[in-house]
């Protein structure tokens, strides 16, 4: 029989919570049963939006009234030791748990996290890894935003940590690593890059294929599918991607229901649509993970609904079961 897993849930983080956690909690449950929940925040709140379909025995509700606000300055909010926030990642710290995961305030979530998790050892800096969707399934992009400036090491440790997480999500297919650049051609980018390009281009001892350089316009092509950055360019290039579907999606909603014939012709195509709608559903992208830590934590998007935070529990799952963080330091080592 498979261990539990345990997950700590900071019920109080994020748009409409802890309605959408809990709802969350209840949808991934459903089709997930190894799963045991340790929901941290109002107990008072909390049972009031309890759903029956969620037996007494999956869960257990760790009281505080105390939570981190969206407003709260990252510092201020670490003073406080009674949020839900810190609770949760308290009790990954003391293995009272195997993952802990918030929709709540980033900044926040990142210094708490360092301040009660140790780094795993060999690596100088944390990266935050994200999905993004490719022409032939999903991509790791890292980093997205923990780490400005970045050494060749850095880059060199995001490529291991990124092609371990690539390799737990995904255990049937391969990780291919890609350096984001301004051009392809080996002459192309700063020195830290060259450097770090030198690196993974002249070992054979990493666990994946590396494909050299990457452009922006070539991210989403399918060929290399764990995508190495610092987090000024990454948290950029995701910023610019979302912002772009969004404008896509408005602009497709727009000319389908703008006249009559475009109404016609969103009936006609209606499955195309849905499925297109579908593809590009950032809820099935939702969840990125703060790497380089001992203990996995991942960080859901505080505007998601409950099936956004279902899927943020379900790559949870796969994080432990899969044994990031084991694959990680054996990678580094």
């Amino acid at each position: 029989m498979l261990k539990k897993i345990t997950v700590a849930v900071d019920a109080m983080g994020g748009d409409n919570s802890p309605l959408k956690v809990i709802n969350g909690i209840n949808h991934h449950f459903q089709t997930n049963k190894n799963i045991f929940y340790k929901i941290f925040g109002n107990n008072e709140e909390i049972k009031k939006i309890l759903p029956t379909t969620l037996p007494e025995t999956c869960f257990e509700i760790i009281h505080t009234n105390e939570k981190v606000k969206g407003t709260d300055s990252p510092l201020s909010a670490a003073r406080g030791k009674d949020t839900s926030m810190w609770l949760a990642i308290d009790s990954v710290k003391k293995k009272d748990a195997d993952i802990v995961i918030s929709a709540g305030n980033t900044g926040a979530l990142f210094v708490i996290a360092k301040l009660n998790l140790k780094m795993i050892e060999n690596i100088d800096k944390p990266a935050l890894a994200g999905l993004w969707p490719n022409q032939n399934g999903t991509n790791i992009v890292l980093d997205l935003g923990a780490s400005i400036d970045c050494s060749e090491k850095n880059l060199v440790d995001f490529s291991i940590m990124g092609s371990a997480l690539f390799k737990a999500l995904f255990p049937t297919e391969d990780p291919k690593v890609a350096i984001l650049n301004i051009g392809s051609e080996e002459i192309k980018g700063h020195e830290i890059i060259k450097k770090a390009y030198e690196v993974l281009n002249s070992s054979n001892n990493f666990n994946f294929k590396f494909n050299g350089y990457i452009e922006g316009n070539q991210i989403m092509d399918g060929l290399s599918n764990v995508i190495i950055t610092d987090g000024f360019t990454g948290n950029v290039a995701l910023k610019t991607a979302e912002g772009t579907a969004n404008f896509i999606t408005k602009e497709l909603k727009k000319t389908m229901t703008g006249n009559l014939f475009g109404k016609i012709s969103s009936l006609i195509n209606i499955k195309n649509i849905n499925n297109f709608k579908k593809r590009f559903d950032p809820r099935l992208y939702n969840g990125a993970i703060l790497l380089g830590l001992d203990s996995p934590v991942v960080k859901s998007h505080g505007y998601t609904d409950y099936i956004g935070f279902s899927n943020s529990l379900k790559m949870c799952e796969k994080i432990v079961s899969g044994n990031l963080i084991e694959k990680i330091k054996q990678s580094i080592d």
